[in-house]
């Protein structure tokens, strides 16, 4: 005999389970949230205009940079209140600098196409050996256990530091759209920021997935006015101050560096 009561019960039942099934896809296939940051200028120091600028770090009060072109490549040491040049080591003409690190007291300084590194002293910039990787070096930072590279494509490397070798790659997306050109690196609390080539906008990065938390937008941070004066390139250089929690931000040929504050851009947090 039909049991009307019964049948309604079970479609019910079966009816819910597909509305949750239903609301659980939705949930899984979500876009994730992605923050959109602009900024606040704390303060501008000057920065030398002919610094092609391809890493840049914060250490002990002062900048240490790598600046790249073929015959104009640079290792340096800068006064961050005047721009002064305190210590610089040329890179041989047949190299163009890119990106550098800081990793358990010695510096390494990143070539574009030569798949060469240099590690130099800290205190004296003498070099002390070379290391090799595959393929183009861009950006180099590190997180305490990796130095992390990045090449221009949307891949990051991670490599041990001891040899050098591969130990995991991640690549980088904005809700699976991948993102490339991908430059200089900073590794700070716990995310990588990288400026984005040929762009105003810095990429905040989920290290372990690739996924990008945040965009950072800095669009008009250069004046006009020093645009004009200045043979001005692109946005690339980020440096953290860890102790005193300051951003600084520069870029290739600018005349200037710039400590900044972020701030979410009202009514831009996205799904």
């Amino acid at each position: 005999m039909f049991d009307s009561r019964l049948f309604l019960s079970i479609s019910l039942v079966l009816a819910i389970v597909a509305c949750k099934t239903g609301e659980a896809n939705q949930q899984m296939t979500a876009p994730a949230r992605v923050t959109n940051y602009t900024y606040e200028i704390v303060k501008s120091h000057p920065h030398d205009p002919d610094a092609f600028t391809q890493g840049l770090l914060f250490h002990q009060g002062v900048f240490y940079e790598s600046t790249g072109l073929n015959g104009r490549s640079s290792l340096r040491k800068v006064e961050i209140e005047t721009g002064k040049v305190l210590q610089k080591i040329d890179v041989p003409t047949q190299f163009f600098a890119e990106g550098l690190a800081l990793f358990n007291g010695r510096l390494l300084q990143l070539t574009w196409q030569n798949q060469r590194g240099f590690i130099y002293d800290l205190d004296s910039f003498n070099l002390l050996n070379t290391f090799n990787y595959t393929g183009e070096g861009w950006g180099l930072t590190h997180d305490g256990q990796s130095l992390i590279l990045s090449d221009g494509s949307d891949q990051i490397r991670y490599l041990d530091p001891a040899n050098f070798q591969v130990r995991a790659t991640i690549r980088v997306h904005d809700n699976g759209r991948p993102i490339t050109l991908l430059n200089e690196l900073e590794y700070i609390k716990g995310e990588l920021y990288s400026n984005v080539w040929q762009t105003d906008r810095i990429a905040r990065i989920d290290p372990k997935t690739g996924r990008v938390t945040a965009w950072i937008n800095l669009t008009g941070l250069l004046s006009p006015a020093d645009r004009a004066s200045h043979s001005v390139d692109v946005l690339n250089g980020i440096a953290y101050d860890e102790a005193g929690d300051r951003l600084f931000i520069t870029g290739k040929l600018w005349p200037k560096v710039y400590e900044i504050k972020l701030k979410v851009r009202r009514n831009e947090t996205r799904r």
